[in-house]
């Protein structure tokens, strides 16, 4: 009689239950964005839990390098990921659905050693001569050693906010610096590059797709209360709106009416002058006028706030207050991290209900047991429960719940050891089971690893017999 096990409608499918695991990067592809038997043994690792959804971790939709991310830019990835809806079904007998997250993100360079900077990324402008006191006589060279010989502090006075963090941070780019033309170009390259992705997408058996709306990359920048683009692509809510709905509509007119696409988005960007619940409500109220099948709602996750990296690193969107947020921590204040984001969700899902009853919202954050998850249905918080780090502690947590056997689930304890690993590009594990289970507790794998890439960790979670 639970809701959390009832079958909900979503977009062209029936999802089983209202049941689902969100994107998740396992770091497990090839440098080349292919799907290696270990991408294809941990999602199957998923379905043995027979989650209603699998969303497929976030997956580039351009052809270029981004490491060990899973890629969807080309025909010759297609194969791979059919390899991986092949595992899912076959794993899950069928019953688990599953979506594959589209991203697209810009350029950002690791935080530069101040000598590199300053001879190599650092543009001379007049006001950088002035300020070391140097002749129109001098040479660049002359202007760059000068510079590299001022106190830290004072240097740091010569240059411009944006070439601050360049130096302190690493260069990133934003969609709204449009004096870059493959920037100013993003709304007549995206939107063809997005459709070109889910066309693959249902070639490789997926049965729908999640557009990455959320955190810090492209998509999410367009939607931000910071977007200042002045060429009707920012600025007001309908131009930051502007877009994604070309995006929405690209991709139906590509897969059609009978493919599910929906959108994992901001319920609140946490960081100073950015997009809050009431903006992300009317975001998601447009969305859901203009076709989206269903509304994933996260939080926070931006550079904005990151932490300085060390020389050599790049910033890592999941170390300041809206990273935190976005995966909240035993560790966090008052109430916890259990059910933390869910006053979102739920804002949103009443916008939603003023335009469309078959829209269902994605509710998640600090999820574990099934009291919160009914709860979250039962008060009008989401209409289908996600639980990402509860599903990576035990993937079969769901299947225990349903069959009556919630003792013996293992619950996540909160402390973010994935999320590290994640920050560092290594294979995402869980401490509850990657160290003390002996090897033959392990499920066997596909035809990959069973071991992480430094021989320490297994990389998948025992065995149910249940």
């Amino acid at each position: 009689m639970s809701r959390l096990f009832a079958p909900v409608r979503i977009g062209a499918f029936t999802a089983h239950s209202s049941t689902w695991v969100p994107a998740m990067v396992p770091w497990r592809s090839t440098e080349d964005g292919d799907a290696t038997p270990e991408v294809v043994d941990w999602y199957g690792r998923f379905a043995d839990g027979r989650p209603g959804v699998l969303v497929v971790e976030a997956t580039g939709i351009r052809d270029v390098p981004s490491g060990p991310l899973l890629r969807i830019g080309h025909d010759r990835f297609v194969p791979g990921l059919r390899r991986l809806t092949d595992e899912v079904r076959a794993r899950s007998g069928g019953q688990t659905r599953v979506l594959i997250q589209l991203i697209d993100f810009l350029r950002i360079r690791r935080r530069p050693d101040k000598a590199v900077f300053l001879a190599r990324f650092l543009q001379l402008e007049a006001r950088h001569r002035e300020a070391v006191g140097l002749g129109a006589e001098a040479d660049d060279e002359a202007i760059r050693a000068a510079l590299a010989a001022l106190p830290h502090e004072d240097l740091l006075t010569t240059l411009s906010d944006r070439e601050r963090e360049d130096l302190e941070y690493g260069a990133r780019e934003r969609v709204w610096d449009t004096h870059l033309e493959h920037i100013a170009e993003l709304p007549r390259t995206l939107p063809g590059l997005f459709a070109d992705a889910a066309a693959r997408a249902v070639e490789a058996g997926f049965d729908g797709v999640e557009l990455h709306f959320a955190h810090a990359y492209t998509m999410a920048s367009f939607l931000s209360a910071r977007n200042v683009r002045e060429d009707g692509y920012g600025g007001d809510l309908e131009g930051r709106a502007r877009l994604p709905l070309e995006v929405l509509a690209a991709v139906r007119d590509r897969v059609g009416p009978h493919v599910t696409v929906g959108c994992r988005m901001l319920g609140d960007e946490v960081i100073e002058g950015g997009t809050s619940v009431d903006e992300a409500a009317w975001f998601a109220k447009r969305f859901a006028e203009a076709g989206m099948d269903f509304i994933s709602i996260s939080k926070g996750g931006k550079f904005e706030d990151a932490k300085q990296p060390r020389v050599g690193a790049a910033a890592y969107p999941y170390t300041g207050e809206s990273g935190h947020e976005c995966m909240p921590t035993v560790r966090i204040g008052a109430p916890g991290p259990f059910g933390r984001n869910l006053p979102l969700s739920a804002t949103v899902r009443r916008a939603v209900r003023e335009v469309s009853e078959a829209v269902p919202v994605i509710g998640c954050g600090g999820l574990g047991t099934f009291r919160e998850a009914e709860a979250a249905l039962t008060d009008g918080a989401c209409d289908v429960v996600a639980a990402a780090r509860q599903s990576l502690a035990d993937p079969d947590w769901w299947r225990k719940m349903q069959l009556g056997r919630g003792d013996d689930v293992r619950r996540c304890i909160y402390t973010n050891y994935c999320e590290g690993l994640d920050q560092k590009h290594k294979e995402v594990t869980c401490q509850l089971w990657d160290r003390p289970a002996p090897e033959e507790d392990r499920p066997p794998p596909h035809s990959g690893s069973l071991r992480s890439s430094d021989q320490k960790r297994h990389l998948l979670a025992p065995r149910w017999d249940g």
